[in-house]
This record gives C-alpha cells, sequence and structure tokens, in this order.
C-alpha cells in the first residue's frame, strides 16, 4: 500500500492549529516543572521555619523527601516537554520536506530518546542539589 502524502504547507489551517496545539502542551510542561520548583522551595522553607521554631534540628532531614519528590516530578515534566520538542521539530522536518501523512496531523505523542537527557539538565541537578546542599548544611550546622 501507498503512503499519501499531504500537500500542507506553513500557512494551512490545520498545520498552525496543530503546532498551536503541541506548543500549547510545551508551555504546560515548562509551566508544571516552574510549579514543582515552586511548590519545592516553600514547603522545604516551611518545613525548616518550623523545625528551627521548635528546637528540633535533628527533624532537618524531614525536608529531603519532598526534595527528591519534587525533584522527580521536575524530571518527568522536562522529559516530556523535550519529547514534544522533538515531535515538533520531527512534524516540521516532514512538513518542509513533503512527507507529511495524516496521521501525522493527529499525532499528539513525545518522541525520541529523551528520559536520560531530562535526568542530567543543569536545571534540574543545580536547584535541587542546592536545596539538599542547603538542608545537609542546616542539619550539620545545628549539630556542631
Amino acid at each position: 500500500m501507498r503512503e499519501h502524502y499531504l500537500r500542507l504547507d506553513d500557512t494551512s489551517p490545520s498545520v498552525q492549529t496543530h503546532l498551536g496545539i503541541v506548543q500549547g502542551v510545551i508551555d504546560r510542561m515548562a509551566g508544571n516543572a516552574t510549579s514543582c520548583k515552586t511548590w519545592c522551595i516553600t514547603l522545604v522553607s516551611a518545613i525548616l521555619v518550623v523545625i528551627a521554631d521548635k528546637d528540633r534540628p535533628n527533624l532537618s532531614l524531614l525536608a529531603v523527601p519532598p526534595v527528591l519528590i519534587f525533584g522527580a516530578l521536575d524530571v518527568y515534566y522536562l522529559a516530556l516537554e523535550n519529547g514534544f520538542r522533538n515531535s515538533y521539530d520531527a512534524f516540521i522536518t516532514k512538513l518542509h520536506a513533503g512527507k507529511l501523512l495524516p496521521s501525522d496531523l493527529y499525532s499528539m505523542r513525545p518522541s525520541g530518546k529523551f528520559k536520560a537527557k531530562a535526568l542530567k539538565s543543569f536545571s534540574v541537578w543545580a536547584f535541587y542539589g542546592s536545596l539538599l546542599v542547603i538542608i545537609a548544611g542546616a542539619w550539620w550546622l545545628v549539630l556542631q
């Protein structure tokens, strides 16, 4: 069976709609990653303030699980964002090469091997690693 390529260009309403939808998903994933960082810093700060107020420094390690949980969520959202960016780029490449299939207009799946890239992201390790260092530093300073 021969594949039937679509004859579309950049100005086609269906192409513009598809790209708008994918861009919206990318924006939501980036927003979710930002929310993870915001919630994490808020929760960790609150935990450390309450622990300092109650004069129970040995409980400062309770701030570690939220850092790990929100860090994992952030990596997940970053991986999805990267996958949808790969999908967006592949769509554009097919469009310009004239090899766009009807199924490409209705596909909303992230593509590529993007999970390892997200795990190695500086934005993830710098933020959550810094929080872990701050928690460890606070715990160590109080026990001295």
